[in-house]
C-alpha cells in the first residue's frame, strides 16, 4: 500500500509596505506580514509605519489571525546604535506587539535580546544562511526561523531542514533578485552614497547602461584576451539586472520538505501587485493535499500581469538549471484598472480608478482563490466624480461604479 504523502502546508509571509499592501495581503490570503518603521530595514524607500500607523497596522492584521513580523534587517553603523535601541524601546512598549524581529546582524540581534527578551527573532536572507551548522549557530544565539540564502539550490534547502528539524526554515519563492550574494552590494552605495545594507539602494542593476568595451588579459597569459566581457552596441539596456524569482511550481515541494514559511519579496510594490501574487500562492497552497483545479502555466499567466522582466528559478534547480518563462506581450497582460473602496448601497460602489477604464469594454473582478468573473459592459456603469455618467475614466479619480455581482466587496481590485 502506498504510504500517504505527508504535507504540512507553510505559511505563506507577504510583504506589507504601507497600509494598502497590508490591507491586499489580509485579503487575498496571507498567513504572516512583514512590516517595517521608516529606519533599520532593508527597504527605505517604502512607506513603513510610523508611532502612530503601526498600531492600527497591528490590530488589522491580528484581527484578522495574521501574525506581523518587524524588520530590523538593517547593518547599521556605530553612529545608529542609539537609534536601534530607542526602536527597541518603543516596540517593546506596545501594549499589541510584533510577533516577531527580523533581524540580520550580531550587534542588532544582542540588542533585541536584551530589550525585547520575549519577543521571538526571525533571521533574514541578509545573514547569508548556507548551511546546517550556520543555521544551528543562530539557534544559539536565540534565533527561532532562518530565511536561507537565496543561492541555495533545492538540494542544499533540503539538507539544512533534515539536519535542522528543530529551526524553522524561510524560503523566498517570489519577487526580485539582487546582483550581488544575499543583497550585500556596494553599487549603490559606491554610485550615489546609499548603501543598500542601510536599506538605502538605488537598484543601480536595474539602471540602463550602454557597452563601450570591455576587455582583459591575465598577467600569466599576455596577448590572450581573457574576457571580453562587452562590446560597443547601440542604446542602452538593463544588461546587470537578473531575472524574477518564480518558484510557484515547488510549493508542494516545500511543504513535504518542511520549510516553515514561502516568503514573497516586494515592500516596495502596489496593492495590485500584492493582490495578484498572494491571490496565486495562496491558491497553490490551499490546493496542497487535493487534486489541483489549476495548472502551472495559469499560475504563471496571473503572475505575468504583475512581472516587469522575466520571471525564472534563481538558483533553486540543481546542477547550475535555471528555468526562464517567458513573458507575455504587453497587450496579452490585464493590468488593475481600480480598486472597490466601499459599497454605498447594494450595486452602488466607490472606487478609486488606477490606470483608464474603457467602460466599453469588459472587466475581470479579482475575487480571493483567482476567481475572475467578468463584468460585460453591459452589466455595469460609472459615474465620475461629479455623478455624470462616463465611457472612460482616467487614473486618480474617485468614482462611481454601478454593478451587481455576488463577488464584489470592498478592498477588491478590478482589471482589465
Amino acid at each position: 500500500m502506498r504510504t500517504p504523502e505527508r504535507i504540512t502546508r507553510p505559511e505563506l509571509l507577504c510583504p506589507a509596505g504601507d497600509m494598502e499592501q497590508l490591507e491586499a495581503a489580509i485579503l487575498y490570503g496571507a498567513d504572516a506580514v512583514y512590516l517595517s518603521g521608516k529606519e533599520f530595514n532593508l527597504r527605505a524607500g517604502s512607506q513603513g509605519f510610523d508611532e502612530h500607523t503601526l498600531p492600527k497596522a497591528l490590530k488589522l492584521a491580528h484581527n484578522a489571525g495574521v501574525h506581523v513580523y518587524y524588520c530590523l534587517n538593517a547593518l547599521p553603523r556605530q553612529h545608529d546604535l542609539r537609534a536601534l535601541e530607542t526602536v527597541l524601546e518603543r516596540l517593546s512598549s506596545m501594549s499589541n506587539q510584533p510577533d516577531a524581529l527580523i533581524v540580520a546582524d550580531p550587534g542588532v540581534i544582542s540588542l533585541a535580546r536584551k530589550r525585547c527578551p520575549h519577543m521571538p527573532l526571525h533571521l533574514s536572507t541578509q545573514a547569508n544562511t548556507t548551511n546546517a551548522l550556520s543555521a544551528a549557530f543562530w539557534k544559539d544565539q536565540g534565533v527561532c526561523r532562518v530565511n536561507l540564502a537565496r543561492e541555495l539550490d533545492l538540494t542544499g534547502i533540503k539538507a539544512i531542514a533534515r539536519r535542522c528539524p528543530d529551526v524553522e526554515l524561510e524560503v523566498f519563492v517570489h519577487g526580485a533578485m539582487c546582483l550581488a550574494v544575499s543583497g550585500q552590494c556596494l553599487l549603490s552605495a559606491w554610485l550615489n552614497a546609499r548603501p543598500a545594507n542601510l536599506g538605502r539602494c538605488t537598484h543601480p542593476c536595474r539602471f540602463e547602461y550602454r557597452a563601450i568595451s570591455l576587455g582583459v588579459e591575465e598577467k600569466t597569459r599576455p596577448g590572450s584576451l581573457l574576457w571580453e566581457a562587452l562590446r560597443e552596441a547601440p542604446g542602452y539596456s538593463t544588461l546587470w539586472a537578473p531575472e524574477d524569482l518564480c518558484l510557484i511550481k515547488y510549493v508542494r515541494w516545500f511543504a513535504k520538505n518542511g520549510i516553515r514559511a514561502l516568503k514573497i519579496e516586494g515592500r516596495m510594490k502596489s496593492g495590485g501587485y500584492t493582490a495578484h501574487v498572494v491571490d496565486a500562492y495562496r491558491t497553490a497552497l490551499d490546493a496542497l493535499g487535493r487534486k489541483p483545479s489549476l495548472a502551472h502555466k495559469e499560475y504563471l499567466a496571473e503572475l505575468a500581469n504583475t512581472a516587469s522582466r522575466p520571471m525564472g528559478t534563481g538558483f533553486f534547480l540543481p546542477g547550475g538549471k535555471r528555468a526562464l518563462y517567458p513573458m507575455p506581450a504587453c497587450e496579452q497582460r490585464k493590468p488593475v484598472i481600480a480598486k472597490i473602496l466601499e459599497k454605498q448601497k447594494p450595486g452602488v460602489w466607490s472606487v478609486h480608478v488606477r490606470s483608464r477604464w474603457d467602460a466599453r469594454k469588459p472587466i475581470e473582478i479579482m475575487a480571493p482563490g483567482m476567481h475572475r468573473p467578468v463584468l460585460a459592459p453591459d452589466a455595469y456603469t460609472l459615474e465620475n466624480h461629479r455623478g455624470e455618467r462616463r465611457l472612460e475614466l482616467h487614473p486618480g479619480l474617485i468614482a462611481t461604479l454601478y454593478a451587481e455581482n455576488t463577488f464584489l466587496m470592498p478592498g477588491l481590485y478590478l482589471r482589465a
